[in-house]
């Protein structure tokens, strides 16, 4: 695959600004390439192959950012996509992120129900009281991991027992659930600010009434600022920024000058690194990381290959 010029990544990975390129980049793809039909995608390879040379040229930066072998998803058969999918969510939850990444990039639909993260009224029926929480034809899967898992070998299994770095994947699987995961809290709650931040966001997102809006708000930032304080302690980190921005650069580290740790495509891994720092990425912490680190080019990658939400709107 073409290596796009780095500089338009620099540009796409700055902080999002109003009116942002991801709007129209996504506007360009739908009217590009239609409808997900097999049919479809068989016209809007062709389309791509033959637009290439004149991408830069007549479609500027978001032309120039079009690539077939990025764009072109590979979404399960029809005959292997379950009939009902629900996600049960906090919408700042990096598992939850997870989990939607990779239902997003393999163009699985689904349904969200976003849970008060005070009251959990959502999931009183559930034994299992954490999210993310998967009802997929009525079974319920719980557990990031666990989820992809057993929905890869179910529906996708052709495409991870083809993965050529599969030992690779599975130890930077573990890397985001072990390390990064845990370099999150201390960071997005790293002051009384930056937790309201973190809370607008999540309320912002989810059915809450005006007074459950507030309680989670408020009474949730103090909450998660004093359990970052202990994570903190608990994990070792002296310095927040420090940690994020060391983990930031060991993953571009193991990407080893690829596009993705898959190659020309995302796997696994680039699915789980990308899905837990998606709800940071436009934060204060997210923000300083792509300032101060070389993540931002990959992660602008993963913008555009994992592509438009697969979401079923309510």
């Amino acid at each position: 695959m073409r290596r796009v010029p780095s500089i338009l990544f620099r540009t796409l990975a700055a902080p999002r600004a109003a009116t942002s390129f991801a709007v129209p980049n996504r506007l360009l793809q739908a009217a590009l390439y239609g409808s997900a039909t097999a049919a479809s995608r068989s016209h809007r390879r062709r389309f791509s192959s033959l637009l290439g040379p004149f991408a830069a040229a007549s479609l500027g930066v978001a032309g120039a950012l079009i690539s077939q072998e990025v764009l072109a998803k590979e979404p399960p058969p029809p005959e292997a996509l379950p009939n009902d999918v629900v996600l049960y969510q906090f919408e700042a939850c990096p598992f939850c992120n997870k989990v939607k990444a990779f239902l997003d990039y393999y163009d699985i639909p689904y349904k969200v129900v976003e849970v008060n993260p005070l009251s959990k009224k959502e999931i009183k029926w559930s034994e299992y009281q954490k999210v993310p929480i998967l009802m997929v034809d009525g079974e319920q899967l719980n557990d990031s991991s666990v989820i992809i898992d057993k929905l890869g070998h179910k529906i996708l299994s052709k495409i991870i027992v083809d993965s050529t770095s599969e030992d690779e994947e599975t130890k930077w699987r573990r890397w985001v659930d072990n390390h990064l995961v845990h370099v999150l809290s201390p960071n997005i709650y790293r002051n009384t600010s930056e937790a309201l931040e973190s809370f607008e966001y999540i309320t912002s997102n989810g059915n809450f009434s005006y007074l459950e809006k507030f309680s989670v708000k408020y009474v949730g930032a103090a909450a998660m600022y004093f359990v970052s304080k202990k994570l903190k302690k608990k994990y070792n980190i002296t310095d927040e920024r420090a940690a994020l921005y060391e983990a930031a650069e060991t993953w571009v580290d193991a990407l080893d000058g690829r596009e993705f740790l898959g190659g020309s495509k995302p796997n696994l891994a680039d699915l789980a690194v990308f899905g837990v720092l998606k709800p940071i990425r436009y934060l204060r912490s997210g923000k300083d990381m792509v300032e101060h680190t070389r993540i931002g080019e990959w992660y602008a990658r993963m913008e555009s290959a994992v592509g438009e939400p697969s979401r079923i709107k309510a």
